[in-house]
């Protein structure tokens, strides 16, 4: 049995959401093909997610185990112990919404995700996997606009740190553009993501 975290990251209500409706569809799907899975859905906008303060990152450099008792540091435990992640996030101003980034900072600890070595930096969440959707209103996934994607560049960068190397982007573009035909690149893209879903 694996763990999953499902990491929603959008300000927008239920329904309006276009990566929402297709990273909805993926968990749908994988609940269905591994109905022995733990599914933890972590809406961040509901988790009320704050930055992180000066008492907080004191708090960011622990011994492994320990500090199991501080709540600032839930999500790094949760994070460890968790098998696989999915992120649903959209394209915001060449990144992501920024309460996906204070999550990210809570789970990024020295002693519980990564640590130090005389080597340098460890990553302690090897063996994991992530998928990332997201829906974006221009191409960004080429020249010339590639050299503005942020977001998900972040992503498997910072996941990569962490250990995690199995990265899958699920990216559907030009959402915005007037000639894109957006219920039907969304309604073929749930499809995809269903089928995706049974093998991840």
């Amino acid at each position: 049995m694996s763990k999953v975290i499902y990491i929603k990251a959008n300000a927008k209500p239920e329904g309006a959401s276009r990566t929402f409706r297709i990273s909805d569809s993926f968990v749908e799907s994988y609940r269905e093909s591994h109905p022995n899975d733990e599914i933890i859905v972590l809406d961040l906008y509901k988790e009320n997610m704050g930055f992180l303060t000066e008492e907080d990152v004191a708090l960011h450099n622990v011994k492994p185990g320990e500090g199991k008792n501080y709540p600032v540091l839930k999500y790094a435990y949760q994070f460890l112990e968790a098998d696989k992640f999915i992120i649903s996030a959209p394209f915001w101003n060449l990144s992501f919404p920024a309460i996906l980034k204070a999550y990210l900072d809570y789970v990024t600890v020295s002693g519980i995700t990564f640590k130090y070595t005389s080597q340098g930096p460890v990553g302690l969440c090897e063996g994991k996997k992530a998928i990332h959707f997201v829906t974006r209103g221009g191409a960004y996934s080429q020249e010339p606009l590639s050299d503005f994607e942020l977001g998900d560049r972040y992503l498997r960068t910072l996941l990569g740190f962490l250990g995690i190397r199995d990265f899958t982007t699920f990216a559907r573009e030009d959402m915005d553009r007037s000639d894109t035909n957006v219920e039907l690149v969304v309604s073929d893209a749930i499809k995809e993501a269903q089928e995706l879903a049974k093998n991840f």
